[in-house]
């Protein structure tokens, strides 16, 4: 190599040429990455508890879990509240979102719609969720429907939102384009804007159903017979840590399942964008 060779065109270091900014990486070394830190915990807690540096009422081992998991299993009690509360995330979240894009994009496309609207909803989503159980039991009673207008309100707002962004985040320039070409209004809306806003729009979709999902403990915080969050809510009043601790993790690893096939989805049906990488 000559002494005078430029530094760019020096060989890199494999450790360096993984820590590129925007740079992308072999699929097995991005996977393998993801499962680094999750074992090391897993190592940690395992050692930690098999040590007895903690007692097991405050954090039981990872068989402690495992068994506690297994059991729930064998005894059908966890398909049945997964099922449960499945049915209520994704009633939850799809009445949010059927009235969350059509208010989002209006609000995007027209400054008096989003005069209208973007204060209150901007207020609303700051209020606590939590504050307003007794509310949604006078309004919707004690039954799925008070789960579900629980899980929608920790949604609609915060996506109603994050879809006017994607939609103003759209190049003014190919509006323009669509003006010059004599489109109109609702043909630049259809043809040019949605278009252009859906991969976002998707991975607004893929976000807010994971906020959903940490909704659930609140939802069926109050007079719910079954369901994941009510398992955790009637653990700690028996101070069963270890079923505490499988229904977070579970409800984790469900949200996680939730996020891959969005993701997969919207790979699949926005190929030719970069926000579905």
């Amino acid at each position: 190599m000559s002494a005078t060779q430029s530094p760019e065109a020096r060989p890199r270091k494999k450790s360096e040429s993984l820590l590129q900014l925007r740079q992308d990486i072999p699929d097995r070394v991005f996977f393998t990455a993801g499962f680094v830190i999750p074992v090391a915990l897993l190592l940690i807690w395992w050692l930690v508890t098999s040590l007895g540096m903690v007692k097991p009422l405050f954090l039981p081992g990872p068989l402690s879990v495992i068994g506690e998991g297994w059991r729930q299993l064998r005894e059908g009690i966890l398909f049945e509240d997964a099922s449960v509360s499945i049915y209520r995330i994704v009633v939850g979240w799809a009445v949010a979102t059927v009235v969350a894009v059509p208010v989002g994009i209006l609000m995007g496309n027209y400054r008096l719609v989003e005069g209208l609207f973007e204060p209150l909803i901007s207020t609303a989503r700051y209020m606590p969720v939590v504050a307003l159980i007794p509310l949604s039991i006078l309004w919707a009673g004690i039954g799925d429907g008070q789960k579900i207008l629980i899980l929608f309100l920790g949604t609609f707002f915060q996506q109603a939102l994050m879809i006017m962004d994607n939609v103003k985040n759209i190049d003014i320039n190919l509006i323009r384009a669509g003006q010059t070409l004599g489109f109109t209004n609702n043909e630049i809306l259809r043809r040019i804007i949605l278009p252009a806003a859906l991969p976002g729009i998707w991975d607004t979709f893929r976000i807010t159903i994971g906020w959903t999902w940490t909704y659930l403990v609140v939802a069926e915080l109050v007079a719910a017979n079954s369901g994941l969050g009510r398992r955790i809510m009637d653990a700690q009043r028996y101070l069963s840590t270890d079923t505490i601790l499988f229904g977070t993790l579970f409800i984790g690893l469900l949200g996680l399942l939730t996020d891959y096939l969005f993701k997969r989805a919207g790979k699949s049906l926005f190929k030719w964008s970069s926000q579905t990488r």
